[in-house]
C-alpha cells in the first residue's frame, strides 16, 4: 500500500498530534506522510470563535482536503470537531485520551491574588461561565492563538491569568506552573485526538480501526451525544466529561447561562451498554429541567 497522507493543521500542537497518529500507524508497519494545511481558524486570531459565526472553524479546510482526495485522513483535537460532520466524512478512530482538564496559568505579578481577584483572559464561553458561577464579579479579556501565543499575550497584556487545556501543555512538554481547576468541567471530548476519514476509503478506514482506543471512544461519544442533543456546538457554555471507573461510567456535565448565574448540572454513575444513548438521555433531562429555555436565551444573546 502507498503512504497514508495525514492531514493536519500546521500549529506545533496539531503537528505533534499528527506525528502521534503516524507513530501508531508506523508501529504497524504502515508508511505515512504528514500534510500540513492552514485552517481558517488559525488565520483569524483577533475575533473570539463564537463571533466567527460558523462551527468547524478549525476542521473545515481539512474536510475539504479530505473530500478532494488531497489527504487520506485528517487528525483533529476532537473538541474542535462539530458533532454534525460533512457528508462522506466520519470519525474512524480515537487515540487514548490523556489530559482532559483545564488549568489556570498566572503571570508572576498575580502570584498572590485570590481566584476572585483575578482578571482572566479567555475567549471560551464555557470557561467564562463556569468561572462566573463561582466568581460572579470577574473581569475578562479575549485571547486567541496557540499556546505559545497566548502565553506571550499573558505576559504582555493587562490581565492576570489565563485558562488552557492541560493536554496541550503536557504534549508540548512546557515547563510552566499551573493550577488545577476542579470547578471546571472540560469541554466535550477535551484531551482526545480523533482521526477522520472518507467513508469511501474502506481499506484505510480498516487500518485506522486498528489504532482505535475503545474506552476513549465510549467516553467521548457519550460527551458528544450530550453536546449534540443540547445543540451546543462550540458556542454555548457546556461542559461534559465521562470516565470509566472499574466497571462503571461516571458522567459529569453542565449547561450554564452566559453570566454563570443559572447552571443545570448532572452527575451520574451507570453501567455502560452499547444499546442505550446515554449522552442523549442525560441531555434530555437537562433540557426538561430548564435547559431548553436556557439554550434559547443563549442563542438569542448573539
Amino acid at each position: 500500500m502507498k503512504s497514508i497522507r495525514i492531514g493536519t493543521r500546521n500549529s506545533a500542537l496539531a503537528l505533534w498530534q499528527a506525528r502521534e497518529v503516524a507513530r501508531h500507524l508506523q508501529n504497524r508497519n504502515y508508511l505515512t506522510e504528514i500534510v500540513p494545511i492552514v485552517s481558517s481558524g488559525d488565520k483569524n486570531l483577533t475575533q473570539p470563535l463564537y463571533s466567527l459565526g460558523i462551527t468547524g472553524v478549525f476542521t473545515r479546510d481539512l474536510d475539504v482536503a479530505l473530500l478532494n482526495d488531497e489527504i487520506d485522513i485528517a487528525v483533529h483535537s476532537l473538541k474542535d470537531v462539530p458533532t454534525l460532520l460533512p457528508q462522506n466524512i466520519e470519525i474512524i478512530s480515537y487515540l487514548e485520551r490523556d489530559f482532559p482538564q483545564d488549568v489556570l496559568i498566572r503571570k508572576e505579578s498575580a502570584r498572590n491574588k485570590e481566584f476572585h481577584e483575578l482578571k482572566l483572559a479567555t475567549s471560551s464561553l464555557r470557561r467564562r461561565a463556569f468561572w462566573l458561577k463561582n466568581y460572579p464579579y470577574a473581569e475578562f479579556s479575549d485571547i486567541r492563538g496557540n499556546i505559545q501565543t497566548r502565553l506571550q499575550k499573558l505576559e504582555d497584556g493587562d490581565f492576570d491569568a489565563t485558562i488552557l487545556s492541560l493536554a496541550g501543555i503536557k504534549r508540548m512538554k512546557m515547563d510552566i506552573d499551573y493550577e488545577m481547576l476542579p470547578l471546571m468541567i472540560p469541554a466535550a471530548s477535551q484531551g482526545a485526538i480523533a482521526v477522520a476519514g472518507h467513508s469511501d476509503k474502506t481499506e484505510i478506514n480498516q487500518i485506522l480501526s486498528e489504532i482505535n482506543h475503545k474506552n476513549t471512544q465510549i467516553c467521548v461519544e457519550i460527551e458528544r451525544n450530550f453536546l449534540s442533543t443540547l445543540e451546543g456546538g462550540c458556542t454555548a457554555p457546556i461542559g461534559a466529561y465521562a470516565e470509566i471507573i472499574e466497571n462503571q461510567i461516571r458522567f459529569k456535565a453542565a449547561l450554564c447561562s452566559l453570566d454563570g448565574k443559572n447552571c443545570i448540572a448532572t452527575d451520574e454513575n451507570f453501567e455502560y451498554n452499547e444499546i442505550e444513548n446515554f449522552g442523549e438521555k442525560f441531555a434530555k433531562i437537562v433540557l426538561e429541567n430548564g435547559g431548553k429555555e436556557l439554550m434559547t436565551e443563549i442563542k438569542n444573546s448573539y
